[in-house]
């Protein structure tokens, strides 16, 4: 796996990492999940109770969504970054109104933060790459290489 070579590379992969690890956690140790989250934990669950089932969805789709993440900051796929910064900020914004509307108990607004920081987080990444792009510094601190000087390869 290729490090990512951008700041917004960089929230990118971490958001990955802790998809990635979150959604395993969920579909290993799901009690452990529904603990972080806040959520009680019944000694039986009834008839008709598919928290666990819900539980593995959703932590299948952590985990997939930690894979998508990792692929895109190893190939920086900046359009993909700049998707999922606006649908982070309708997730925090879901999420906080599900807390404040008491359908989530209060430490699931850990979640919404998460999503709504991650976000700015790749948004500030992406805004300071293009700083750096436009004063001529390549993603590893050098001085870029003009597009108009032909690299040593190109035959005229």
């Amino acid at each position: 796996m290729r490090l990512p070579r951008s700041s917004a590379g960089w929230t990118m992969a971490v958001f990955g990492v802790l998809a990635l690890v979150l959604g395993a956690l969920g579909l290993i140790w799901p009690e452990a999940q529904l603990r972080m989250l806040g959520f009680t934990i019944p000694a039986e669950r009834g008839p008709g109770d598919y928290t666990g089932t819900f539980l593995t969805a959703s932590s299948m789709a952590s985990f997939n969504m930690g894979v998508y993440y990792l692929l895109a900051a190893a190939t920086e796929w900046r359009p993909f970054y700049r998707f999922t910064v606006w649908f982070r900020l309708v997730t925090f914004t879901v999420f906080s109104i599900a807390v404040l509307s008491e359908v989530a108990p209060g430490r699931f607004f850990g979640v919404a933060a998460w999503e709504g920081l991650g976000a700015v987080a790749t948004a500030v990444g992406l805004w300071w790459d293009a700083r750096r792009s436009a004063a001529g510094v390549g993603p590893d601190g050098d001085a870029a290489q003009s597009a108009s000087v032909p690299a040593a390869d190109t035959v005229h």
